[in-house]
């Protein structure tokens, strides 16, 4: 009789189920909170740049444009950074407004959209390693090495034929301003190029260099203006020279 009550007791435990000391499969997430409330799902909080208002807005259009239209995108926000930094190294010299030299930026700019882009997306899709530091690292050098040389030769060349120096006018120009502007570029641009390849999406990556570029081709403007009066004095002394001799 005790061995009954016994096997009897311990079939009865057995059948119970023990707790699960972590979630069963088949276990729902009970609606209640801890305090006996209705529980709230809180989702992560979005990233700043998604939570400036009109500013979001106005990037969210970029990028859809971006995405539709790529090429025509970048050429007109070429043209109105190439635009408007024109405008803010003309106001930060002495001499009066020239409408012709803002043209030519502008023409220049409409030059850069696509090679950028282009740029952009091949560095997006190449030297992707396992690591990320190799990667950003060998981007960034080749940005500076390759793309970084090329649109500094694209830029002042293009000035000096556009006003009319010829094939010569042109070189002198890029051997007056390639090293300065190089040297001062790898003082900026490695530090963007790093935060634009980690952190922005791709489709925003040309408005965010963009961005950048406005402050950039300000200096750029300057540096070539203040290379075109070298160049004009120097060849008017030139020129009293061989009147003298």
């Amino acid at each position: 009789m005790l061995r009954a009550r016994v096997a009897l007791s311990w079939s009865v435990l057995s059948s119970r189920q023990r707790p699960c000391r972590q979630p069963c499969p088949n276990m729902q997430e009970s609606p209640v909170g801890p305090d006996g409330g209705e529980r709230v799902e809180i989702a992560p909080p979005l990233p700043l740049w998604q939570r400036l208002g009109p500013v979001t807005r106005l990037a969210q259009a970029y990028g859809n444009s971006q995405k539709k239209r790529p090429y025509v995108t970048q050429t007109i926000s070429s043209i109105f950074i190439f635009f408007s930094a024109d405008l803010l190294a003309q106001s930060m010299s002495d001499d009066d407004y020239d409408p012709v030299r803002t043209a030519r930026n502008v023409f220049i700019g409409a030059g850069t959209a696509i090679p950028a882009y282009q740029w952009f997306k091949f560095l997006a899709t190449r030297f992707n390693y396992k690591s990320r530091v190799l990667s950003l690292g060998v981007k960034i050098v080749l940005n500076q090495l390759l793309f970084a040389t090329y649109m500094n030769v694209y830029f002042f060349s293009m000035q000096a034929l556009l006003s009319g120096d010829g094939i010569s006018g042109a070189v002198q120009r890029v051997r007056d301003t390639l090293l300065t502007s190089w040297i001062n570029s790898c003082k900026i641009w490695p530090i963007v190029m790093a935060f634009n390849l980690s952190y922005v999406p791709l489709e925003y990556r040309a408005l965010f260099a963009g961005i950048i570029n406005l402050g950039w081709q300000a200096y750029l403007s300057l540096l070539n203006r203040w290379a075109e009066v070298r160049e004009a004095e120097a060849a008017e002394t030139a020129a009293e020279a061989v009147a003298l001799a």
